[in-house]
């Protein structure tokens, strides 16, 4: 090959080389990262707080029911502790099948109430959270913010914006 050649090859290998070494450090851009505390915005926002209270009073009813009925279990369970050497043999074996009863239907009951109660606060969870990531991506929208995490090992209080988030939730 020509010695020309190779010298404008092996320049043009360098500079090529050079170019691609520098170009990262001339094209430098600036993201800007925000953190968002879900756990708090679940906690704290004003929606959460109504959705909780909306939950207490919806099922206050049905665990004030249980609470009676399990009392009803521990009286009944009591007096067969109590008195049971001393009953009939049909009053005993009667009150045994009672409080099996009574407490098959509890145990039930409870089941239910706990299932239904999940279920309720899934779906109130899932309505306040899909309020907060409209929240979000409007300061991220308005904040021209590039990055925001939920979850991370370390914080800085400075890209931190939980705060914003339960403001702009309790406004709405």
């Amino acid at each position: 090959m020509n010695t020309k050649l190779m010298t404008w090859l092996a320049a043009a290998w360098a500079a090529c080389a050079l170019s691609c070494i520098a170009a990262p450090a001339a094209v430098a851009v600036e993201y800007k990262i925000g953190f968002v505390n879900t756990e708090r915005i679940l906690r704290e926002a004003a929606p959460a707080v109504r959705a909780q209270k909306k939950l207490e009073k919806e099922f206050s009813v049905r665990e004030q029911e249980l609470t009676k009925m399990a009392k009803q279990v521990r009286d009944l369970q009591t007096v067969l502790d109590r008195d049971g050497a001393t009953m009939s043999e049909t009053d005993r074996r009667n009150k045994e099948r009672d409080l099996a009863n009574l407490n098959r239907d509890f145990q039930r009951a409870d089941r239910q109430f706990r299932e239904d109660l999940n279920i309720r606060r899934n779906e109130e969870t899932a309505g306040v959270q899909e309020r907060a990531q409209r929240v979000i991506q409007q300061i991220a929208d308005a904040e021209k913010i590039d990055l925001i995490v939920q979850e991370a090992v370390y914080i800085s209080p400075r890209i931190d914006i939980t705060d914003k988030v339960l403001k702009a939730l309790a406004d709405k």
